[in-house]
């Protein structure tokens, strides 16, 4: 499937990114958030990034997020 953004150049030219560049970036932050807050897991996130798993774990922690989400829950109720 194919989703269409329109961006306006400013934000482009702000970011100092190519398209393809950003494409890629908005992509591992919309998987990362999406697993952050549980819409997926990190396998889906992973693909949705474009990324392998252990890539995306990696740039999980370059962007602030926990890869072990919900493990601590599970931990606590055991």
């Amino acid at each position: 499937m194919k989703l269409e953004l329109d961006l306006p150049d400013s934000a482009l030219s702000a970011l100092r990114q190519a398209p393809e560049e950003l494409s890629a970036c908005l992509r591992l932050m919309a998987a990362a958030k999406l697993y952050e807050v549980g819409h997926l897991s990190q396998e889906r996130a992973a693909e949705l990034s474009g990324l392998s798993r252990q890539k995306f774990q990696l740039a999980l922690s370059s962007l602030g997020v926990s890869p072990f989400q919900g493990v601590e829950d599970d931990l606590a109720a055991h």
